[in-house]
């Protein structure tokens, strides 16, 4: 007997509570994608600094699964919380029929177990079947090589969603059957004459919580996109404190508000049903303050990871083809000796310390003229004579910290010859410049400093000193390039100066940049690897010269691995904080909607036809989706306008829009499917259509 009960409840349930259900799918489902990421990429051939790439991505995949079903558990208990409230009465029918609170503890046990058995089939299903998708996207973002690609099932996967969600449905279990024990008889019986009271707050404390929200948010807003050059970390901790106590306010003033402001327009207070939809809108802001404010603050975070994560992905895919023109770059430290002083430095300490980048590779066996085609060969150079206090002075000063000023200030700038650096654009393929003997231009691409320099140079057009030679800038702004390949736009700017310049003994590095002497792809993946063992990959060269270097292959693999990790990370952590908003505000909404049946009852007995309950019922769900959403959306323009000037700063930000309009995409598509379902069947719940 308890055991058909049970079954005509939960198809019953099925019914009211579709949004329960999808959400318990769509979670195992996700889960199982993120976590089968590691059986899927098994597959793929890729190289081997790849595959360091995609084990890293497994091992964060793996711990934020555990934050992620931290998440989904709450969630599934509050809403089962909520699918008790409505079954009081239910439960206060079978006790008045002689039912012990124990077999009413059994039947929720049985249903417990079935809707997890039923959810965890039907979301693995769900999620083998997408994770195959997903195994094409991660190919994809790894330029991996998809002939050996072959249905995937991942058995580990299988068996952490199978735990994390067998342990969430034992407490959801535990916690039914305390709360059915708790209750008592009289109170199960008149749950639906137990509405929430709502209270009127004073409207002097409300108008100062919004202007203290206001005044909150609008600082924290206003902080985070002007003066970044010194905003520290604790003052990104302090900024995000107040917007989340500033979006509390918020709610809770507009909680004391909305009910005094709409009776003052009375035209449009009394037209319609507007009191009715007011009324319970206030009600429902009134007893969700935080839920609204956590709510909000999920899918602002949704918001920024989603657009942030896939716009930076976009944007260093596009900026490597210019930011990596050349097969190869090696540098290496040069240090200078006064060898009748420094007796104890070794003679062969002093031999390679001098040693150019290009004899140092001729001296490990690669021969530089047979390899490769294309060979630019360059020092640079330093001197105390030259830095930032030179060439920034006060603007500097501005952007710093009191006590970092000395230190900042006697950063040395990075000095090139005029012609080197023109035989180097020239094999990256930009402009070259022209120099009169006394002048220097400075090239750059970090957008930070960039703005900096075109500040001292437009105001003060800073003199330096070479020796006894005096150079005045050529321009009044930064010359727009780089001179070390990287997948990022962090050159922060190098000093170029006319070829007469005497700048001997003032060598800091020795630079070769050169394309492979190859015909095939072949032919340059055997150079390249002839390279990365006897160069790269020794440590004991490394040491022994002091070599830095990168290949186009190593960078293109470093921007990929670490872009297809900011994006997975983005999905995941997006996709459960969509979901678990959208679906808080379902349960929720559906949860009242139980309790309003009687309300709606009265109102179609005096005489509103189905077409106006409908619409009042439409526009109520609008709002109460939509006021969380709109807030989130303000606190995402600025969100994403202070990423776009710090993290973006380091690339090219034209992939910025493209991302946020998919991001509105997939928001609207989850977000919007939601709130229509929640609306129909918030519909069939009023209209008593059980």
């Amino acid at each position: 007997m308890l055991f058909r009960l049970s079954i005509r409840n939960i198809k019953r349930s099925l019914k009211d509570y579709s949004i329960y259900f999808f959400t318990l799918i769509l979670g195992v489902s996700i889960f199982y994608i993120f976590n089968s990421l590691e059986s899927q990429t098994v597959m793929l051939s890729v190289s081997e600094k790849t595959h360091h790439m995609i084990d890293l991505m497994n091992g964060v995949m793996s711990a934020l699964s555990v934050f992620v079903a931290v998440v989904l558990g709450f969630l599934i208990i509050y809403a089962s919380r909520f699918l008790m409230k409505r079954r009081k009465k239910e439960f206060g029918i079978y006790m008045t029929l002689g039912m012990s609170k124990g077999k009413i503890s059994k039947i929720l046990l049985m249903e417990t177990l079935m809707i997890g058995l039923l959810s965890l089939v039907v979301g693995l299903v769900v999620g083998i079947l997408l994770s195959q998708l997903t195994s094409v996207l991660v190919a994809n973002m790894f330029e991996a090589d998809m002939s050996s690609f072959r249905f995937i099932f991942s058995v580990s996967a299988l068996t952490k969603t199978i735990g994390a969600f067998g342990l969430i449905y034992l407490i959801v279990m535990i916690f039914n059957t305390l709360s059915v024990n708790r209750q008592r008889l009289i109170n199960l019986i008149h749950s639906n004459k137990m509405n929430e009271k709502i209270k009127i707050k004073n409207l002097g404390v409300s108008l100062m919580m919004l202007v203290g929200s206001i005044g909150l948010l609008g600082y924290a807003y206003r902080r985070v996109t002007t003066n970044l050059a010194d905003l520290t970390e604790v003052m990104m901790i302090i900024l995000i404190v107040m917007g989340g106590i500033g979006t509390l306010f918020l709610f809770w003033s507009l909680s004391g508000l909305v009910m005094r402001a709409a009776t003052k327009f009375r035209g449009l207070y009394y037209k319609n049903l507007n009191m009715f939809i007011l009324r319970e809108i206030n009600s429902k802001i009134n007893t969700t303050v935080v839920s609204m404010t956590i709510i909000c603050l999920m899918l602002f975070l949704t918001i920024g990871v989603f657009s942030t994560a896939m716009s930076l992905k976009n944007s260093m895919t596009t900026d490597l083809k210019e930011l990596v023109p050349a097969d190869l770059q090696v540098s290496k430290i040069i240090n200078s000796y006064d060898e009748t002083r420094d007796t104890e430095v070794s003679k062969e300490r002093m031999r390679v310390d001098r040693l150019t980048a290009a004899d140092t590779l001729n001296e490990l066996g690669i021969d530089t003229e047979e390899k490769f085609d294309e060979m630019v060969s360059f020092n640079t150079y330093a001197m105390s004579s030259v830095t930032y206090e030179q060439t920034l002075g006060e603007e500097l000063i501005k952007t710093v910290e009191p006590n970092d000023t000395e230190r900042h200030l006697n950063i040395r700038e990075n000095l090139i010859k005029i012609g080197d650096y023109n035989r180097l654009a020239r094999l990256y393929g930009k402009e070259e410049f022209d120099l009169a003997d006394d002048q220097y231009l400075v090239v750059a691409n970090y957008d930070m400093l960039v703005e900096l320099r075109n500040k001292a140079l437009e105001q003060y057009a800073p003199a330096i000193m070479i020796g006894n030679k005096v150079l005045h800038p050529r321009d009044t702004k930064v010359q727009v390039g780089f001179v070390e390949m990287s997948t990022n736009r962090i050159n922060a700017g190098f000093v170029v100066v006319p070829d007469s310049v005497e700048l001997a003994g003032h060598e800091t590095r020795s630079f070769l940049v050169a394309n492979y002497r190859a015909t095939t792809k072949e032919d340059e993946l055997l150079i390249e690897a002839e390279i990365v063992e006897k160069v790269f990959d020794n440590r004991d060269i490394v040491r022994k010269y002091v070599t830095f270097g990168s290949t186009k292959t190593m960078i293109y693999e470093d921007s990929i691995g670490t872009s297809a990790l900011m994006t997975f990370i983005g999905l995941y952590l997006g996709s459960v904080f969509l979901i678990t908003s959208a679906a808080l505000l379902g349960l929720k909404e559906l949860s009242d909607s139980s309790d309003n049946q009687e309300k709606y009852l009265i109102l179609k007995r005096l005489g509103v036809d189905q077409k106006a309950l409908n619409r009042t019922l439409l526009v109520q769900i609008g709002i109460f989706f939509g006021l969380p959403l709109l807030v989130a959306i303000v606190h995402s323009i600025f969100g994403i306008a202070f990423v776009n000037q710090v993290v973006l700063t380091f690339t090219n930000n034209e992939e910025l829009l493209s991302s946020i309009i998919m991001t509105a995409i997939f928001v609207g598509l989850i977000y919007g499917g939601y709130f229509w379902v929640t609306y129909y069947t918030a519909r069939r719940v009023v209209m008593g259509k059980d």
